[in-house]
């Protein structure tokens, strides 16, 4: 019997391409694996069909997309998951749930090699690699684009040469990356990071500059999940499909970034994240009313960790699924309704609201009604300063201050 290898099948010229090409270079069969995260483009149907006229001999199609949401988007909606604060996780997401269902599709098919098609300069290989080596360390991996040289150039001598059914005409002059969670754009004029980018990169969301009425909502959460928009019960995929629409017609979740990348180089990113960036600011915002002070502080520390342990292809690490529990037990509490207003490219909180609000007026109040005993503070600060007041008078006292 022939060695099988299973590939991660994007229905793209690289990965139609590696179809023949691992055949022809290892003498294996191909079973390819796609699914849909929500990144939108060809029905499943024609792309399971398209890897079997590349000659693929098993070809395996899943809608991924409420898994993706309710397993991948919302661990990191509780983390508050931000890479060097500001990316939103989209591609780092998607892999590992790629990788497991690459690995169940190899114990199916009594594969023993899994596949990609990144290339050895980028983030995603490690993602890939790393991840299969946790769930299927007895497999191993190759990627074609990077170990067999693949250019882009050979990919298109390839496909001529075999007729395979695959349009190598159109080629973007962007790599772009999409889900459900959010859009990468890079590569093309924007290597050069004094071009600034122009409004054809953009297609999740509308110009921020022009003139629109604002949208106001209301966004109940419970235990840091979305529930309602509105008032009316959605699931994790429906909020961020909801969330996608109406704060990308308002041109919010616009990202221009240079971020270090896990193999050493900075990389200049584009990212458009409407229905992550505006969630992560509410759910964030209502945790500031339900959090105690100290688990809060340390939250941050722990939501910093938890995204570069994804970003870094580290989703299945002992250290990130402890840090999971963590997240779920500081979320328990974070449960309320966030008013909203969507405008001209913000995501503004106008209101909060919780049964598990720390917040009370009564302490916070200045006017009638203040319940703060203010007698109390002098004693409290000469006591909270005590430490470094008696350090301060021992470096007067021996002459170093």
């Amino acid at each position: 019997m022939k060695e099988r290898v299973v590939l991660a099948y994007s229905g793209g010229l690289d990965t139609s391409v590696a179809i023949g090409w691992i055949a022809e270079q290892t003498g294996a069969e191909v079973i390819a694996v796609a699914a849909d995260v929500g990144q939108g483009g060809e029905d499943l149907e024609q792309v399971r069909q398209r890897a079997l006229d590349c000659g693929a001999v098993e070809s395996v199609v899943l809608d991924a997309k409420d898994e993706f949401a309710d397993e991948y988007c919302l661990p990191a909606l509780r983390a508050h998951g931000l890479y060097m604060d500001q990316y939103p996780l989209v591609s780092a997401l998607s892999r590992p749930l790629i990788v497991k269902h690459m690995v169940e599709a190899a114990r199916e098919f009594g594969a023993s090699i899994l596949a990609h098609g990144c290339t050895g300069k980028g983030n995603d290989q490690v993602r890939f690699e790393v991840g299969i080596t946790n769930l299927a360390p007895d497999m191993r991996c190759i990627a074609p684009v990077r170990d067999y040289a693949m250019t882009r150039d050979k990919a298109i001598e390839f496909a001529a040469a075999h007729d395979l059914p695959i349009d190598v005409t159109k080629k973007s002059p962007y790599s772009i990356d999409q889900n459900v969670w959010g859009r990468a754009i890079e590569t093309g004029f924007l290597e050069d990071i004094w071009n600034a980018p122009i409004e054809d990169l953009y297609s999740y969301t509308e110009d921020p500059a022009q003139p629109r009425p604002a949208d106001e909502l209301i966004i109940t959460f419970a235990s840091g999940r979305p529930t309602h928009i509105d008032g009316e019960p959605v699931t994790m995929l429906e909020a961020i499909e909801q969330m996608n629409a109406r704060a990308g017609a308002q041109g919010v979740g616009r990202l221009d970034i240079v971020e270090d990348r896990l193999v050493g180089i900075k990389s200049r990113e584009v990212y458009e994240a409407p229905g992550a960036l505006a969630l992560m600011k509410a759910r964030d915002e209502l945790q500031n009313i339900t959090m105690e002070r100290d688990l809060a502080r340390f939250f941050r520390s722990v939501s910093q960790r938890w995204s570069e342990l994804v970003y870094d292809g580290m989703w299945f690490s002992p250290l990130k699924q402890a840090l999971d529990q963590f997240i779920l037990v500081a979320n328990e509490p974070v449960s309320g309704d966030i008013r909203m207003k969507l405008h001209a490219g913000t995501a503004v909180v106008t209101g909060r609201r919780s049964e598990e609000s720390l917040y009370d007026f009564g302490l916070a109040t200045y006017d009638t009604g203040d319940t703060f005993d203010q007698s109390q503070a002098a004693g409290f600060i000469e006591l909270y300063g005590l430490p470094s007041t008696l350090a301060h008078a021992r470096e007067q006292r021996v002459g170093r201050e």
